[in-house]
């Protein structure tokens, strides 16, 4: 099954996943929805990728706090 921005929450609650194929699979959601932006992409799907993608980035931090406040700080 391929995940998407709608199963952060669920990921994070999945207790037969180890920390690190929740980690892989959050940050594999993450590059997915930048490299589907392209040239054409508009600024309101711009912004909404970066709203979803600082959305991963606390659930990150929930599982791992060093990693998720490294990607928080480095965000624009």
């Amino acid at each position: 099954m391929e995940y998407t921005n709608n199963n952060i929450e669920d990921i994070l609650g999945f207790t037969t996943w180890d920390d690190k194929k929740k980690l892989d699979e959050l940050l594999r959601i993450d590059c997915k929805m930048y490299t589907e932006l392209g040239s054409d992409s508009t600024k309101k799907e711009i912004a909404n990728v970066k709203v979803i993608s600082k959305k991963i980035y606390k659930v990150i931090q929930k599982i791992n706090p060093q990693m998720g406040k490294t990607f928080l700080s480095c965000f624009d």
